[in-house]
Protein backbone atom coordinates (compact mmCIF):
# COMPACT_ATOMS: atom_id res chain seq x y z
CA UNK A 1 0.00 0.00 0.00
CA UNK A 2 1.31 3.46 -0.93
CA UNK A 3 2.27 5.67 1.99
CA UNK A 4 -0.12 8.62 2.41
CA UNK A 5 1.55 11.78 3.68
CA UNK A 6 -0.11 14.68 5.43
CA UNK A 7 -0.93 17.62 3.12
CA UNK A 8 2.08 19.90 2.96
CA UNK A 9 1.82 23.46 4.22
CA UNK A 10 2.39 26.68 2.36
CA UNK A 11 5.51 28.14 4.08
CA UNK A 12 4.19 31.70 4.38
CA UNK A 13 0.45 31.52 4.92
CA UNK A 14 0.23 28.07 6.53
CA UNK A 15 -2.24 26.85 3.94
CA UNK A 16 -1.96 23.86 1.66
CA UNK A 17 -0.10 23.95 -1.65
CA UNK A 18 -3.38 24.18 -3.47
CA UNK A 19 -2.71 24.24 -7.22
CA UNK A 20 0.06 22.49 -9.13
CA UNK A 21 0.40 22.86 -12.91
CA UNK A 22 2.56 20.54 -15.00
CA UNK A 23 3.91 20.82 -18.54
CA UNK A 24 4.18 17.11 -19.34
CA UNK A 25 7.10 17.37 -21.74
CA UNK A 26 9.38 14.81 -23.35
CA UNK A 27 7.05 11.96 -24.31
CA UNK A 28 8.18 11.81 -27.94
CA UNK A 29 11.89 12.25 -27.23
CA UNK A 30 11.71 9.62 -24.51
CA UNK A 31 10.08 7.16 -26.94
CA UNK A 32 12.77 7.78 -29.56
CA UNK A 33 15.44 6.91 -26.99
CA UNK A 34 13.56 3.64 -26.46
CA UNK A 35 13.70 3.16 -30.27
CA UNK A 36 9.90 3.34 -30.40
CA UNK A 37 7.38 5.60 -32.08
CA UNK A 38 6.38 8.92 -30.53
CA UNK A 39 2.87 7.58 -29.96
CA UNK A 40 4.33 5.04 -27.52
CA UNK A 41 5.69 7.97 -25.53
CA UNK A 42 2.28 9.62 -25.44
CA UNK A 43 0.65 6.36 -24.32
CA UNK A 44 3.24 5.93 -21.55
CA UNK A 45 2.80 9.56 -20.58
CA UNK A 46 -0.96 9.11 -20.28
CA UNK A 47 -0.42 6.19 -17.92
CA UNK A 48 1.74 8.44 -15.77
CA UNK A 49 -1.10 10.93 -15.49
CA UNK A 50 -2.84 8.34 -13.34
CA UNK A 51 0.23 7.95 -11.08
CA UNK A 52 0.80 11.64 -10.49
CA UNK A 53 -2.88 12.42 -10.04
CA UNK A 54 -3.12 9.83 -7.27
CA UNK A 55 0.09 11.15 -5.68
CA UNK A 56 -1.30 14.70 -5.72
CA UNK A 57 -4.61 13.51 -4.28
CA UNK A 58 -2.79 11.66 -1.49
CA UNK A 59 -0.95 14.87 -0.57
CA UNK A 60 -4.17 16.84 -0.25
CA UNK A 61 -3.47 19.09 -3.22
CA UNK A 62 -6.69 20.67 -4.47
CA UNK A 63 -5.98 21.13 -8.19
CA UNK A 64 -3.61 19.48 -10.65
CA UNK A 65 -3.68 21.17 -14.07
CA UNK A 66 -1.99 19.22 -16.86
CA UNK A 67 -0.99 20.70 -20.23
CA UNK A 68 -2.44 17.91 -22.35
CA UNK A 69 -2.77 19.55 -25.77
CA UNK A 70 -1.79 23.10 -26.68
CA UNK A 71 -3.13 25.39 -29.38
CA UNK A 72 0.26 24.97 -31.06
CA UNK A 73 0.15 21.15 -31.04
CA UNK A 74 -2.02 21.17 -34.18
CA UNK A 75 1.23 21.79 -36.07
CA UNK A 76 2.43 18.25 -35.32
CA UNK A 77 2.16 15.44 -37.91
CA UNK A 78 -1.43 14.46 -38.70
CA UNK A 79 -0.88 10.88 -37.51
CA UNK A 80 0.36 12.09 -34.13
CA UNK A 81 -2.51 14.55 -33.70
CA UNK A 82 -5.03 11.84 -34.61
CA UNK A 83 -3.53 9.57 -31.96
CA UNK A 84 -3.66 12.32 -29.35
CA UNK A 85 -7.35 12.86 -30.14
CA UNK A 86 -8.02 9.20 -29.32
CA UNK A 87 -5.90 9.12 -26.18
CA UNK A 88 -8.56 10.51 -23.78
CA UNK A 89 -10.80 7.51 -24.54
CA UNK A 90 -7.91 5.10 -23.95
CA UNK A 91 -7.04 6.83 -20.68
CA UNK A 92 -10.55 7.06 -19.25
CA UNK A 93 -11.43 3.50 -20.28
CA UNK A 94 -8.47 2.29 -18.24
CA UNK A 95 -8.47 4.61 -15.25
CA UNK A 96 -11.75 6.49 -14.78
CA UNK A 97 -13.25 3.94 -12.40
CA UNK A 98 -10.13 4.08 -10.23
CA UNK A 99 -10.11 7.88 -10.25
CA UNK A 100 -13.76 7.85 -9.18
CA UNK A 101 -12.91 5.50 -6.32
CA UNK A 102 -10.19 7.94 -5.28
CA UNK A 103 -12.78 10.78 -5.20
CA UNK A 104 -10.97 12.65 -8.00
CA UNK A 105 -12.94 15.11 -10.09
CA UNK A 106 -12.22 15.69 -13.81
CA UNK A 107 -12.44 19.18 -15.32
CA UNK A 108 -10.98 20.89 -18.39
CA UNK A 109 -9.92 24.29 -19.66
CA UNK A 110 -9.28 25.45 -23.21
CA UNK A 111 -11.27 25.75 -26.41
CA UNK A 112 -12.71 22.31 -27.08
CA UNK A 113 -14.75 23.32 -30.12
CA UNK A 114 -11.96 22.31 -32.53
CA UNK A 115 -11.78 18.75 -31.19
CA UNK A 116 -13.53 15.80 -32.87
CA UNK A 117 -16.97 15.03 -31.46
CA UNK A 118 -15.81 11.69 -30.02
CA UNK A 119 -13.00 13.37 -28.08
CA UNK A 120 -15.37 15.97 -26.65
CA UNK A 121 -17.91 13.30 -25.79
CA UNK A 122 -15.41 11.18 -23.87
CA UNK A 123 -14.10 14.16 -21.92
CA UNK A 124 -17.60 15.35 -21.09
CA UNK A 125 -18.52 11.84 -19.93
CA UNK A 126 -15.60 11.87 -17.47
CA UNK A 127 -16.54 15.36 -16.27
CA UNK A 128 -20.16 14.31 -15.74
CA UNK A 129 -19.32 11.08 -13.93
CA UNK A 130 -16.98 12.79 -11.48
CA UNK A 131 -18.76 16.11 -10.92
CA UNK A 132 -19.85 15.12 -7.42
CA UNK A 133 -16.37 14.13 -6.26
CA UNK A 134 -14.69 16.30 -3.63
CA UNK A 135 -11.02 15.28 -3.79
CA UNK A 136 -8.37 16.44 -6.21
CA UNK A 137 -9.55 18.38 -9.26
CA UNK A 138 -7.70 16.81 -12.20
CA UNK A 139 -7.88 19.63 -14.72
CA UNK A 140 -6.88 18.92 -18.33
CA UNK A 141 -5.75 21.86 -20.48
CA UNK A 142 -7.01 20.79 -23.92
CA UNK A 143 -6.55 22.91 -27.04
CA UNK A 144 -5.31 25.45 -24.52
CA UNK A 145 -3.05 28.44 -25.02
CA UNK A 146 -2.49 31.25 -22.55
CA UNK A 147 -2.81 33.95 -25.21
CA UNK A 148 -5.94 32.36 -26.63
CA UNK A 149 -7.47 32.21 -23.14
CA UNK A 150 -6.78 35.92 -22.58
CA UNK A 151 -8.35 36.83 -25.92
CA UNK A 152 -11.42 34.70 -25.15
CA UNK A 153 -11.65 36.33 -21.71
CA UNK A 154 -11.63 39.80 -23.26
CA UNK A 155 -14.44 38.77 -25.62
CA UNK A 156 -16.47 37.51 -22.66
CA UNK A 157 -15.95 40.78 -20.81
CA UNK A 158 -17.06 42.81 -23.83
CA UNK A 159 -20.26 40.76 -23.95
CA UNK A 160 -20.91 41.29 -20.21
CA UNK A 161 -19.96 44.90 -19.52
CA UNK A 162 -20.64 48.22 -21.20
CA UNK A 163 -17.93 50.74 -22.11
CA UNK A 164 -18.05 52.63 -18.82
CA UNK A 165 -17.81 49.43 -16.79
CA UNK A 166 -14.86 48.26 -18.85
CA UNK A 167 -13.04 51.49 -18.09
CA UNK A 168 -13.20 50.47 -14.44
CA UNK A 169 -11.96 46.93 -15.16
CA UNK A 170 -10.17 45.31 -12.21
CA UNK A 171 -7.95 42.26 -11.98
CA UNK A 172 -10.75 40.46 -10.17
CA UNK A 173 -13.19 41.21 -12.99
CA UNK A 174 -10.70 39.98 -15.56
CA UNK A 175 -9.94 36.77 -13.64
CA UNK A 176 -13.67 36.02 -13.49
CA UNK A 177 -13.63 35.68 -17.29
CA UNK A 178 -10.70 33.27 -17.45
CA UNK A 179 -11.09 29.50 -17.89
CA UNK A 180 -9.69 29.08 -14.37
CA UNK A 181 -12.15 31.47 -12.71
CA UNK A 182 -13.30 28.82 -10.22
CA UNK A 183 -9.82 27.56 -9.38
CA UNK A 184 -7.22 28.83 -6.89
CA UNK A 185 -4.11 30.57 -8.19
CA UNK A 186 -1.28 28.32 -9.37
CA UNK A 187 1.24 27.79 -6.58
CA UNK A 188 3.74 25.61 -8.43
CA UNK A 189 4.62 24.95 -12.06
CA UNK A 190 6.62 21.81 -12.91
CA UNK A 191 8.05 21.21 -16.37
CA UNK A 192 9.67 17.90 -17.25
CA UNK A 193 12.32 16.96 -19.81
CA UNK A 194 14.77 19.82 -19.44
CA UNK A 195 13.11 22.68 -21.31
CA UNK A 196 13.08 25.96 -19.38
CA UNK A 197 10.11 28.00 -20.62
CA UNK A 198 6.37 28.22 -19.99
CA UNK A 199 5.28 27.65 -23.62
CA UNK A 200 2.10 29.74 -23.58
CA UNK A 201 0.74 27.93 -20.52
CA UNK A 202 -1.37 29.74 -17.90
CA UNK A 203 0.27 33.09 -18.64
CA UNK A 204 -1.93 35.07 -16.23
CA UNK A 205 -2.12 32.39 -13.56
CA UNK A 206 1.67 31.89 -13.26
CA UNK A 207 2.32 35.48 -12.17
CA UNK A 208 3.58 34.45 -8.71
CA UNK A 209 3.92 30.69 -9.11
CA UNK A 210 7.09 28.92 -8.05
CA UNK A 211 8.71 26.99 -10.90
CA UNK A 212 10.68 23.75 -11.01
CA UNK A 213 12.29 22.42 -14.18
CA UNK A 214 13.53 18.84 -14.21
CA UNK A 215 15.57 16.92 -16.77
CA UNK A 216 13.40 13.82 -16.29
CA UNK A 217 11.01 13.08 -19.17
CA UNK A 218 7.33 12.90 -18.28
CA UNK A 219 6.95 9.10 -18.66
CA UNK A 220 9.72 8.64 -16.05
CA UNK A 221 8.54 11.37 -13.67
CA UNK A 222 7.60 9.29 -10.64
CA UNK A 223 5.40 9.98 -7.64
CA UNK A 224 8.55 10.22 -5.51
CA UNK A 225 9.93 12.92 -7.80
CA UNK A 226 6.61 14.74 -7.59
CA UNK A 227 6.78 14.58 -3.80
CA UNK A 228 10.33 15.99 -3.96
CA UNK A 229 9.01 18.95 -5.97
CA UNK A 230 6.35 19.64 -3.35
CA UNK A 231 9.00 19.46 -0.62
CA UNK A 232 11.13 21.94 -2.60
CA UNK A 233 8.12 24.23 -2.94
CA UNK A 234 7.66 24.24 0.82
CA UNK A 235 11.29 25.22 1.40
CA UNK A 236 10.96 28.33 -0.75
CA UNK A 237 10.39 31.78 0.68
CA UNK A 238 7.40 33.29 -1.12
CA UNK A 239 7.10 37.05 -0.50
CA UNK A 240 4.74 38.07 -3.34
CA UNK A 241 6.62 41.34 -3.86
CA UNK A 242 6.81 42.17 -0.16
CA UNK A 243 9.42 41.64 2.55
CA UNK A 244 9.52 39.51 5.69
Amino acid sequence: MAHTREPLLHPMYKTYCQHVAIIMDGNGRWAKKQKKQRTFGHFSGSENVRNIAIAANDLGIKVLTLYAFSTENWQRPVEEVDYLMKLPEVFFNRFLDELIQKNIRITSIGNLAAFPEDTRRVLQMAIDRTKGNTGLILNFAMNYGGRDEIVRAVKRLVDIYDTEQLKALTEEMFESALDTADLPAVDLLIRTSGEVRVSNFLLWQLAYAEMIFTEVAWPEFTADLFNDCIDEFNRRDRRFGGVK
